[in-house]
């Protein structure tokens, strides 16, 4: 199947790891130009390392996205430097999770910082680019916690289920122009925030990680957790010219655990 993806400039938030990090693979092996950017050199740096052995070069920058500024420097650079965005892939950032009972206004807002501006930030600078182009695609992948409340995830949840009205509403104001958006809600997936979640609901529990792991995975009709690559899949498909008529869709990846109808 030919995805239409070859030369195109795909930048990618949060690529120096886990869904992101497949993410980038994924579509420098369809023949894109990929730009990671992250908040680490460090992390940058061992992502260039590890796609490099599967003979994978991509270009990078480093800025932390949660800083509206910051954000703006990284887009301009990238077009600079490599050309026109015509996919934006969102995936920096991720709330930490936290019991109930460790709850502070600060956490509220260390959250949507982490996670919600993170996107919203990239998207103000790349949107009216690609709008002037007439062309472009974003998938912003957000997660299911912002669709079903969890006692750890409650700002995380916030965060991402405002980002599934924002991605909705710019989808719907910018479909005119030629502009496509949606929404990846990966649940439970093998990445290295796994064990934080894991840790996170043991306190609030007082279960221990492996038997949390353990019944997760027991009420997840497919039987496992995701992988990385899953999720990318879906996402090339969403920003390719297979998925040239949709729009304001959200595609939860979840193995069937929340069957809802919506």
């Amino acid at each position: 199947m030919n995805l239409e993806l070859e030369g195109k400039v795909v930048l990618v938030t949060g690529g120096s790891k886990g869904i992101g990090l497949a993410c980038a693979r994924a579509f420098a092996r369809e023949g894109a130009r990929v730009v990671i950017v992250s908040r680490g050199a460090k992390n940058l740096g061992a992502a260039r390392a590890i796609l490099a052995a599967d003979g994978i070069d991509v270009t990078t920058f480093a800025a932390d996205l949660s800083k509206s500024a910051a954000a703006e420097r990284a887009v301009i650079a990238a077009e600079e430097e490599v050309g026109p965005i015509a996919v934006l892939v969102n995936s920096a950032g991720g709330a930490v999770r936290v019991p109930p009972g460790e709850l502070t206004p600060d956490k509220w807002h260390v959250a949507m910082d982490a996670k919600f501006f993170t996107y919203m930030n990239v998207m103000d600078y790349v949107l009216p680019r690609m709008v002037a182009r007439g062309e472009g695609s974003v998938v912003n992948i957000i997660g299911t916690g912002g669709k079903v409340a969890s006692p750890i995830h409650i700002p995380g949840g916030a965060a991402n289920a405002a980002l599934m009205l924002a991605s909705a509403g710019l989808a719907a104001a910018w479909g005119h122009a030629g502009i496509r958006v949606n929404v990846i809600n990966p649940g439970a997936t093998m990445t290295g925030r796994v064990q934080m979640s894991l840790e996170a609901e043991s306190r609030a529990t007082g279960s221990s990680p492996e038997d949390i792991l353990s019944q997760n995975i027991k009420r997840i009709p497919l039987g496992r957790y995701a992988n990385p690559e899953e999720v990318a899949d879906a996402a090339l498909y969403l920003a390719s010219a297979r998925a040239s008529y949709v729009t304001g869709a959200s595609l939860t990846m979840d193995g069937g655990l929340t069957p809802l109808v919506v």
